[in-house]
């Protein structure tokens, strides 16, 4: 991303505030995801709560809507991807890590719950994505959040993890998923 100089600063702060706000009409026209921050800052009625319920209901469009019975196993990997996309395109809009990882564990419970049938199929793609998010999120809870939120995700990584674990594949796995979200003291 570029870095503005200091003649496009100067220049900017010379412009009347008419030409600034259709600047900014025509920034935000353009990128859905300026739009969305700049609506998040701005406004006082878009809140936290509503960004994730908005990204949620993408997330849940992503894995009953576009996902489709002939390459079943293919589409929940696509599916999966663009929800991880989507839960980092919240956090950068709100710059909030906590959101990040509380979509990131909807994620997980959207596979589990729903698709885990797929788990035991001949293609291994979704299987191995699904355990791939749930290996990374543990170090994400650590690296991101305070200490004292850990112990809300323990109990239901704990259990996801099991899960994953209890499936045959997980045996031959190419990296190493925990049995248990390990929380140091």
């Amino acid at each position: 991303m570029p870095v503005p100089s200091s003649d496009f600063k100067k220049a900017l702060k010379r412009l009347p505030e008419s030409d600034k706000e259709a600047l900014l009409l025509r920034a935000v026209r353009r990128d859905a995801e300026l739009y969305e921050t700049y609506r998040f800052e701005l406004l006082a009625d878009v809140t936290l709560a509503q960004i994730q319920e908005e990204a949620a209901d993408r997330i849940h469009e992503l894995f009953n809507v576009a996902v489709s019975g002939r390459l079943l196993n293919r589409s929940l990997v696509k599916a999966l991807r663009a929800s991880v996309q989507e839960a980092a395109r919240a956090r950068r809009i709100t710059k909030s890590k906590q959101l990040e990882v509380d979509l990131l564990v909807y994620i997980l419970r959207q596979c589990i719950d729903n698709y885990s049938g797929q788990f035991d199929s001949v293609y291994d793609g979704f299987f191995n994505a699904t355990a791939r998010l749930a290996a990374r999120l543990p170090a994400m809870i650590l690296k991101n959040l305070h200490e004292d939120l850990w112990l809300e995700y323990k109990e239901e990584l704990d259990e996801m993890l099991s899960n994953l674990h209890n499936r045959s594949k997980s045996r031959h796995l190419k990296f190493e998923l925990p049995r248990h979200f390990s929380i140091p003291e």
